[in-house]
């Protein structure tokens, strides 16, 4: 009994992360790259792929590449800045096994001011785990 007891803790243990702590590990580590200025290991969050949508404002921005130029040119390119990256108010809701809906707030601490926005994601779990599919992002207005 106390065998089969132990296989079973053992087993528990050995499980991924549930979905929902998954999804938010990649924003975790999004974060994480951000605040130490890896651009490239911020987008390791995104599908890598032609078919990534972005949508901040009034742009839409189609791919992968598209849009890793996009933040280099906002927050990389000459007297740019990226800050101090923030995410809160982080709300995920699973779309069956292999979906995620996920909501919330960010905040960009700059030297001269802290804009502030909401996103929201679809995130889809890949081969090679959970990524964003398609990224809305208000502009801080």
């Amino acid at each position: 009994m106390q065998a089969a007891v132990l296989f079973a803790v053992s087993l528990s243990l050995a499980q991924p992360p549930a979905a929902p702590d998954a999804v938010r590990k990649v924003l975790d580590e999004q974060v994480v790259a951000w605040n130490r200025g890896d651009l490239e290991g911020f987008m390791v969050g995104y599908w890598k792929s032609p078919d990534l949508s972005f949508y901040s404002g009034n742009t839409k921005t189609a791919g992968w590449q598209a849009t890793l130029d996009r933040y280099r040119k906002r927050y990389q390119a000459e007297k740019k800045e990226m800050g101090k990256l923030a995410f809160s108010e982080i709300a995920v809701e699973m779309l069956g096994e292999s979906h995620a809906l996920v909501r919330g707030r960010w905040t960009l601490t700059l030297a001269k001011e802290s804009p502030t926005g909401l996103f929201t994601l679809v995130m889809r779990k890949l081969p090679e785990g959970w990524r964003i599919v398609h990224d809305h992002t208000s502009n801080g207005e």
